[in-house]
């Protein structure tokens, strides 16, 4: 019981690492300057690649890319990720880089909005009265947002969609999170090296020209991506899935707090009313994921009490009449 504690406590520190880190990286962006989204994209692509590489290196786990190249579907579908997470990088880099942080960081708290509505669109899934309600709020508060932005909140849209994709594609794959970081980064990474020599070929490259620093910094987006998703999962294999999906709240509450009490970003009354929405989305979805989970334990016990509890003894058989009779 008590190791069972232990690693439980080591679980929540491993996912407040991971999602302080990510809700913390919008300091980081901004540090790469002069270096356009899309250099800083490419080079993130192609550090991450050798950090992840390195790391199973030392681990000595390989014996996943013979069974990946086994099976051509699967590898089409990493490849399809690698496409996605792409898209998802790189309007959040661009975002911040463009004094966006808060429009962000509502992508992030609409996600788990998204992929419930992805996974009724896509996978036929049908929802809890609790979950139409929060999807529902979800539609009236981006209606209100698209109002007070005067255009629809697109960044957040691309972001909460490309992520929650990347998710649904992701079950299917059912790779653990090195290996699939490996293999995506793995088929970017050409692509990405390609363009960063052909930026280097016209002289605009800050890689080779912004000094030292600015290039440890960009050397850096490897690890800034790698050590979050190994917190990630340390994480995941050691608390429960509720308690994994309230943590995710963590990473946007940070990026709207950065965004507007850092960077300063405008927050009209109308946008305070769009977030008021989907924060109470937010929390009528996650008090009908609590209860479900609850009820789920109580059928869970239930269920083991009737198979442990003792039988009651059958009753002995009559003698029979050769048993009655002497010999």
């Amino acid at each position: 019981m008590k190791a069972e504690t232990t690693e439980q406590r080591a679980g929540l520190l491993y996912g407040f690492g991971a999602y302080g880190m990510w809700g913390l990286v919008p300091l980081f962006w901004p540090l790469l300057k002069p270096a356009g989204a899309v250099e800083i994209l490419a080079h993130r692509m192609t550090w991450s690649l050798g950090v992840v590489a390195l790391i199973l290196l030392v681990m000595r786990r390989w014996g996943w890319m013979r069974e990946l190249l086994a099976e051509p579907r699967k590898l089409a579908l990493t490849a399809l990720a690698a496409t996605v997470i792409t898209v998802n990088w790189g309007v959040y880099i661009w975002s911040v880089n463009h004094g966006a942080v808060v429009e962000s960081s509502l992508g992030y708290f609409i996600n788990p909005l998204v992929s419930i509505a992805l996974g009724v669109l896509l996978l036929g899934e049908r929802l809890r009265r609790a979950q139409w309600v929060a999807v529902g709020i979800c539609i009236v508060a981006v209606a209100v947002l698209a109002v007070g932005y005067g255009r629809p909140p697109w960044i957040s849209l691309v972001l909460a969609f490309s992520f929650g994709t990347y998710g649904l594609i992701k079950k299917k794959i059912n790779m653990g999170g090195l290996e699939s970081l490996a293999a995506e980064t793995a088929v970017q990474f050409l692509p990405a090296l390609a363009y960063l020599l052909w930026l280097g070929s016209r002289g605009e490259s800050t890689f080779t020209t912004g000094g030292t620093g600015h290039a440890a910094l960009l050397a850096a987006t490897g690890l800034v991506t790698a050590v979050p998703l190994i917190c990630f999962g340390a994480a995941a294999i050691r608390v429960p899935l509720s308690t994994l999906g309230l943590l995710q709240y963590l990473a946007p509450v940070f990026q709207f707090s950065l965004g507007v009490l850092y960077f300063h970003e405008a927050m009209p009354p109308e946008r305070w009313a769009g977030f008021s929405l989907v924060w109470l989305a937010l929390t009528v979805l996650t008090w009908d994921a609590l209860r479900t989970a609850h009820r789920s334990r109580l059928a869970l016990a239930a269920t083991a009490a009737t198979a442990t509890a003792p039988s009651a003894p059958a009753a002995s058989p009559a003698p029979t009449k050769a048993a009655r009779e002497p010999a």
